[in-house]
């Protein structure tokens, strides 16, 4: 079949000849590419096999688990509510969420918890189940009950499974939606974007079926060596980033392609889009699309500006955050790091999501091969990302 269908707009042939050798020498199996320049698609690509066992074709509209990339959903939500003046970013989350104030949590603020400095990466509970992600209420008031890791503020750590409940139980008190209905009333139904933090069964049949990397592959990319000491401590039991990360979930790779995964609310780990509409989502935070604009230029300066840079006490690496957001710092960041003043994030799966607002870009890639690394950010989409930055811009 056709390695990549689709367009892209006159300069940014490049970043089409990359995506197509991602096909032809990088093992992609499917996956869907966009980018947005000053709110308008410049590149919009799709191709190989959203389901490789029937050869069901990737089209423009297939769906894709994100892994962590979701978390921007959630993020994003709160944010919005900040622009609007119902959250402020320096108060207390407690202030919102009353029961969040104990073992020491009264002075946590919202802005301390989406730069991943609360001390909450972890949970003081058995691991997370199909049950508790469905009732919601058994993790939010395991995180209400929990005492931090560290003093808040005073380091930083990738809250990778928590981070979507704490923003999403503050969306949700603040404006008596759950996430998903926040999302499908404020961000993804005005702009139309196929962007869930629990697919609906509408939507179900163009989930693409992901391709877990094998044991040989995974390997390989834990042997970078930048992560040497992140994946020794994986493994460690008795470590903060294996309680906060293995330990804190009953949940694995083997059941990425369950219904039952997508059918929960799920917004630090399971959510799910199509490329165009996560770089349509992107382009919306930082412009306007369609007649919807997200964030305002003064809030958007906030959210990108670094709350943390360091070793992260998670991932053992240095990480950079910016208020709900990744910005360039560290292994996991694919980007280029001198191009400042950039937010994103990466999952798993491979997907990476990014804006640049100096320059009016919005990116969305979304394949269904999982990455070697544990939080994404592999050669695939950098390759992508240094052909976009050849394009005239």
């Amino acid at each position: 079949m056709t390695l990549a269908e689709g367009v892209v707009a006159p300069g940014f042939e490049p970043v089409r000849e990359a995506f197509e050798r991602n096909f032809a020498d990088g093992g992609e199996v499917g996956a869907g590419l966009t980018v947005y320049r000053h709110g308008e698609p410049v590149v919009d690509l799709w191709g190989g096999w959203a389901d490789p066992a029937s050869r069901r074709p990737w089209r423009r509209d297939t769906i894709a688990p994100l892994a962590s990339t979701c978390k921007t959903f959630a993020s994003g939500a709160l944010l919005l509510l900040a622009e609007r003046g119902r959250v402020d970013l320096e108060a207390p989350v407690a202030r919102y969420w009353p029961e969040f104030a104990g073992q020491g949590k009264d002075g946590i603020t919202v802005r301390t918890l989406l730069g991943h400095r609360a001390g909450l990466p972890s949970l003081h509970m058995r691991p997370i189940t199909w049950e508790d992600l469905r009732d919601w209420t058994p993790i939010t008031e395991a995180l209400a009950a929990a005492a931090p890791e560290w003093p808040p503020g005073t380091a930083h750590g990738y809250h990778g499974v928590t981070i979507g409940h704490l923003a999403g139980e503050i969306v949700r008190r603040v404006s008596g939606l759950t996430l998903s209905e926040f999302l499908a009333r404020e961000i993804t139904g005005p702009l139309g974007l196929d962007c869930y933090v629990r697919v609906p069964d509408a939507a179900m049949p163009r989930l693409a079926t992901m391709v877990v990397p094998d044991a040989e592959a995974v390997r390989l990319g834990m042997e970078v060596p930048e992560l040497a000491e992140f994946v020794e401590a994986l493994h460690d039991p008795g470590t903060l980033t294996y309680r906060a990360l293995y330990g804190s979930v009953a949940i694995g790779w083997d059941t990425t392609n369950e219904r039952r995964t997508y059918e929960v609310e799920s917004p630090s780990m399971d959510g799910v889009a199509s490329a165009h509409s996560l770089a349509r989502y992107f382009a919306a935070l930082i412009g306007e699309v369609g007649g919807v604009r997200l964030l305002s230029r003064d809030l958007l300066d906030r959210v990108r500006t670094p709350q943390a840079d360091g070793i992260d006490r998670i991932l053992r690496v240095r990480t950079a955050w910016g208020i709900g957001f990744a910005v360039p710092g560290g292994p996991f960041w694919p980007a280029p790091e001198h191009l400042t003043g950039l937010f994103g994030q990466s999952g798993a799966t491979g997907s990476f999501a990014f804006a640049d607002p100096d320059r009016g870009l919005a990116f969305g890639y979304v394949p269904n091969r999982g990455s070697e690394l544990l939080e994404g950010g592999d050669f695939r989409v950098r390759t992508l990302i240094e052909a976009l930055y050849r394009a005239p811009l």
